[in-house]
C-alpha cells in the first residue's frame, strides 16, 4: 500500500513534466529519451546493487516492459489525441484494474476478498466520477471508434504488464533470488525502450536525420534547440516516472495483488488536480473534486482494511 501510494505521487509529477516536455520537443520523442535517461539511472542501481539484466525472472520483465511500456504506451499516445485526457484517462485507469485482477486470478489465482473487491469499485467510481466528461463529445465515428480500441488496448498492456510483473516476481522467488524494485524496473525498461526507439525512428527519421532538401546539419541543429529548453522536464520526467515511480510500482506488485495496486495509481489523474491547478491554471468543477475525495477515501479505508487483517 505504501508503495503504490509512493508511485502515485510520484506519477503525478511525472505527467506535468512529460507534458511539458512532450509541449516543447513531442511526445514520441520525449518518451524515448525519458526511457533512455531512467534506463541508465537504473542500470546503475541494477548492476551496483542489483543482479543488472539476469535472472530467472529477467525474460518474464522485459515482457512485462514489452507491453506495459510499448504496447500500453503506443496505444496510449493514439488514444490521447482522439479522446482527449480526460476520457483517455477514464478508459486506460478504470479498466487496466479489473483485467488485471481477473487476468492475475485466471493465471496465478489470486483472489481478492469480497472488501477488497468492494474497496476497489469505490476508488474507482471515484475516479470516473471526476475524470467524465462534463458534456457529450462530437468526434466522428472512425475517430471516437479508433480512439476506443486504442484507449482499450492501453488498458490491456497497463494491466497485463503489471500481472506479467506479478508472475516475475513469484520465478524470482521460486529460484531462491531476491529482486528489489528498482532492478525489477530496469528490467522492465529494456523492453519499453526497444519499442520507443523503434517508434522514435518510424515518427521522427526525417527531423533526426534532415531532410534532403535542407542543409548539413540542420536537422542536429534544430534537435539541439529542443533540447536547449526542455532537458529538465526531460530528466525530471525520467527521475519521477519510469525511475522512481516505476521502482515503486514493482515494489508495491512484489508484495499487493494488481487488482489492489492498480486502483491505487488509477487515482493518479486525481490527486494531480492541485498540481494542474497550481501549474497548469486548469478550473476544476465540483464534481471533479467529489470524485476525488470518493477516491481518496477508499485508498485510505483499502489501507486500513488491509493493515488490520
Amino acid at each position: 500500500m505504501l508503495a503504490a501510494s509512493f508511485a502515485t505521487i510520484l506519477f503525478c509529477i511525472s505527467a506535468i513534466a512529460a507534458t511539458r516536455s512532450a509541449r516543447l520537443m513531442g511526445g514520441t520523442e520525449a518518451n524515448f529519451w525519458r526511457l533512455t535517461l531512467a534506463c541508465l539511472f537504473l542500470g546503475v542501481w541494477a548492476y551496483a546493487a542489483g543482479i543488472g539484466a539476469s535472472g530467472a525472472a529477467f525474460p518474464l520483465f522485459w515482457l512485462s516492459g514489452l507491453v506495459g511500456f510499448g504496447v500500453g504506451d503506443v496505444a496510449l499516445f493514439q488514444a490521447l489525441p482522439r479522446l482527449g485526457s480526460r476520457l483517455t484517462s477514464l478508459l486506460v485507469h478504470c479498466l487496466a484494474a479489473p483485467m488485471a485482477a481477473v487476468a492475475e486470478w485466471w493465471w496465478l489465482d489470486t483472489r481478492l476478498t469480497g472488501t477488497e473487491v468492494l474497496l476497489s469499485v469505490v476508488i474507482l467510481g471515484g475516479v470516473a466520477l471526476a475524470l467524465a466528461p462534463g458534456e457529450r463529445l462530437h468526434l466522428p465515428r472512425k475517430v471516437f471508434w479508433v480512439g476506443l480500441f486504442a484507449g482499450v488496448l492501453a488498458a490491456f498492456g497497463q494491466g497485463m504488464g503489471a500481472v506479467i510483473s506479478r508472475r516475475a516476481f513469484a520465478v524470482a522467488a521460486e529460484a531462491g533470488e531476491s529482486l528489489d524494485g528498482l532492478s525489477a524496473a530496469f528490467q522492465r525498461s529494456l523492453g519499453g525502450m526497444m519499442v520507443a526507439a523503434v517508434a522514435l525512428l518510424v515518427v521522427k527519421r526525417e527531423h533526426l536525420w534532415g531532410r534532403w532538401d535542407e542543409p548539413p546539419g540542420a536537422g542536429f541543429r534544430q534537435w539541439r534547440n529542443k533540447w536547449q529548453g526542455s532537458w529538465g522536464w526531460v530528466l525530471l520526467n525520467a527521475l519521477t516516472g519510469p525511475f522512481l515511480g516505476v521502482g515503486c510500482f514493482q515494489w508495491a506488485l512484489k508484495t499487493t495483488p494488481s487488482g489492489i495496486v492498480l486502483p491505487i495509481v488509477a487515482t493518479m489523474p486525481v490527486v494531480i488536480i492541485p498540481l494542474s491547478v497550481w501549474l497548469e491554471g486548469e478550473k476544476i468543477s465540483r464534481r471533479s473534486v467529489a470524485g476525488g475525495i470518493v477516491a481518496v477515501a477508499g485508498v485510505a479505508l483499502m489501507a486500513w482494511w488491509r493493515s488490520s487483517t
